[in-house]
Order: structure tokens, then sequence, then C-alpha cells
């Protein structure tokens, strides 16, 4: 059977119906994977997950056909194009869920929505509070956030403190010399499924379902700034920090994405092992997405005494200005006269620099673009 012949015949087919034919089930799941409603593979076998999108995809086209497939939803099956389906509209402030959604969407990352379907996330460089700390190297002071999105309204259902940078021990002494440690690009991943992490063996979430982009630290600088970028399977996993000091990594990370205390980790795995998609199929491979908290949240920098270190645009003029001319004309990016004016010419000096150290470049320099710039 296809959705041709339920077309043609004015069928209807309850869910177990679509489940016991396999070439209809898989044509289904082809189509529902082509839209993004649906992970792969197509492999004909039509359980919960299957009959969720199937279901999520009736809703966005007001098929009004509960609880079966007829011709109404065979049609739109057939004829819809990704980019004519629907989307629930978001419902989006200024709190930190509604940022970090925001921030998702100018990526074209995957946003999760509804009830139970989760969305991991790692903010580096922040606090429980929203606000940026100054993201010294061998501190646990990023965040391991996960947020759920119901009725279009994004919350914060998961915080706790993590680092997503390997620390001292393992960046002096990294578990490859020949490359150097592993730093995880910023950036959104499918890679997890549950597992067990450590010598310990503890429930983790372990990078065996997808690759990852890192950064080698090879000079060891505690920086993403023009090191090498390396893909692959490399252990890099979701697991605890052994309670280990907040200023003291120590040997918990040698790149992974770390919680610092076992209790938030076990919060944590129970927690997104109530995600539907891990309940209906325990192979499920999660995303997480990482982001750096100077670009989710601008602010001017606090550090004294180099107070300084201001946030700094087009418009913005005065002696940092000039500051900020003469280190991108000492990098090689010349941006015109040093007159303490941030017009055009220094601004796309600042987008050639932001561009050239992988960074965002959107010519504001804030907390990564002055560090880049060795200034922090």
């Amino acid at each position: 059977m296809k959705l041709q012949d339920i077309l043609k015949n004015d069928l209807k087919y309850g869910m177990d119906m679509i489940a016991d034919d396999k070439e209809l089930a898989t044509q289904i799941q082809m189509l529902l994977i082509n839209l993004k409603l649906l992970d792969p593979p197509a492999d004909g076998s039509f359980g919960p997950v299957s009959i969720a999108a199937l279901k999520q995809f009736q809703t966005l086209m007001k098929c009004n056909e509960p609880e079966y497939l007829g011709p109404v939803t065979a049609k739109e099956l057939i004829e819809t194009k990704p980019e004519e389906l629907p989307t629930p509209p978001l419902k989006l402030g200024n709190d930190l869920a509604s940022l970090i959604v925001k921030h998702m969407q100018t990526k074209g990352y995957q946003i999760f929505q509804g009830i139970r379907q989760y969305n991991i996330v790692y903010v580096e460089g922040m606090n429980a509070d929203a606000t940026l700390n100054s993201d010294q190297p061998n501190s646990f002071n990023d965040r391991r956030l996960v947020l759920q999105i119901i009725d279009g309204t994004p919350a914060i259902i998961g915080n706790w403190e993590a680092t997503t940078e390997p620390g001292f021990h393992y960046t002096y002494r990294p578990m490859n010399p020949s490359v150097g440690a592993a730093r995880i690009k910023f950036g959104q991943y499918k890679a997890w499924r549950v597992g067990a992490h450590g010598k310990d063996r503890h429930e983790a979430l372990v990078q065996t379902g997808g690759p990852v982009i890192v950064h080698r630290d090879f000079n060891k600088d505690f920086k993403r700034t023009n090191d090498k970028l390396d893909t692959g399977y490399f252990g890099i996993n979701q697991h605890w920090g052994y309670d280990l000091p907040q200023n003291n990594v120590y040997y918990a990370s040698a790149g992974c994405l770390v919680g610092r205390s076992r209790e938030g980790h076990r919060q944590f795995m129970k927690l997104i092992k109530q995600d539907q998609r891990y309940q209906a199929n325990r192979d499920y491979v999660f995303y997480a997405t990482i982001i750096p908290g100077d670009e989710l949240i601008k602010r001017e920098d606090a550090a004294a005494p180099q107070a300084t270190l201001t946030l700094l645009k087009e418009g913005s003029s005065g002696p940092l200005v000039k500051r900020l001319q003469q280190a991108l004309k000492d990098k090689g990016h010349n941006p015109g006269s040093i007159d303490g004016v941030y017009g055009l010419g220094t601004k796309a000096a600042v987008r050639a620099f932001q561009k050239a150290n992988g960074l965002e470049p959107d010519g504001v320099v804030g907390q990564r673009t002055w560090k880049a710039l060795g200034l922090n």
C-alpha cells in the first residue's frame, strides 16, 4: 500500500494498520524525515516516535483526521514541501530562555518544541543568574541548561554548574600530545546516547551517535583562536565532575561537557531520560548546543582595572576606540585613520579580524574579540 492508493480509494488507515504495512510505513517516514519532523532512518518500523511525528504533521496541516490517516493527510504528505510546513509561533521575550532560542534561530539550529522534548544547551562564561563572568580557564564557570518549549513559550527547567573546556591537567598533559587538548567548537551537534563514562562507570551521555568538531589547543593557551579544527569521535561525553572545587577542573575534563556535581548530574540525566523520544527509543541520539556567553548576552566588560574594555560598535568613540584601532592595525587589519571614531573602516577591520579568528563577524567588539586581540 502507498499513500497514493489511500488518496485514490478514499481509505482510512489507523496507526496499527500503518505499522503492519512496511511499504506504507517506510514511505510516510521518508516524507516526515524530509520535512524534518522525524529523525532517520526510514526503516518501516512505525512505533511511538513515528506516530508522534505523523500526528504533529496532521496538527500543523490541520488535517482533521484524528487517530487515522485518510485522504486529506495522504494528499498533504505527498504535496507538502519543507518550506511550506507551518511552524508553531514562538512567544519570545527578553528572559534567558528566550535569548537562547533567538540565538539558536539566528544560527539555524534545531529547536525542539512540545511536551517532553528537551533542548540541551551549554553556555560558556555565564553564571546561574545569566550574568557573564571572566571565563577563566580551569574553572566550572559555564552553565549546563535544559530548555522546554510548550505552546511556543520557552522555559529553563534545568540549570547546573558546568565546564565546556579541559582544565589545566589535560591541557598541559593532553591525551593526544601530537595534536593537543580538545576544546569543542561552538555550535550544535547530534552526537550523544545514554551510556556510561569513566572508571566509576557512571551514567552519562556518551559521544557514540555522531561526530563533533573540536579546536586543538596545541600551544596550550586555553583559547580557540587560530587552533586547528578536528572532526570525529573523540569521546566528548557529558558526565559529572566528581564534586571538584569550582575553581579547579583538574582531571574532570579532557574536553568533555561536564557538570560539576554528582547530584546535579544525576538530576540532569533523570530529566533528559524523560524525553519522549528517548522513552520511545532507548537508542535515541541527543542534540546539544554550545554557545559563547558573550554572543548571547551583550554587556560592558566589568573587568577592572582594565575597565575600560567596554563593548564597542559602530558609532562608539574615544580613547578605547583608538586602542582598538591600533591593535587591529598591528594584527594586519587596517581600520584607516587612528582617530578614535568607530566608523565603517573600523567596523570592516573588526569583521575581517573576527572572521580570521573564528569569531562571529558581527562588527561588535565584546569579550571574545578583546581576548583574541590580546587586550582582555
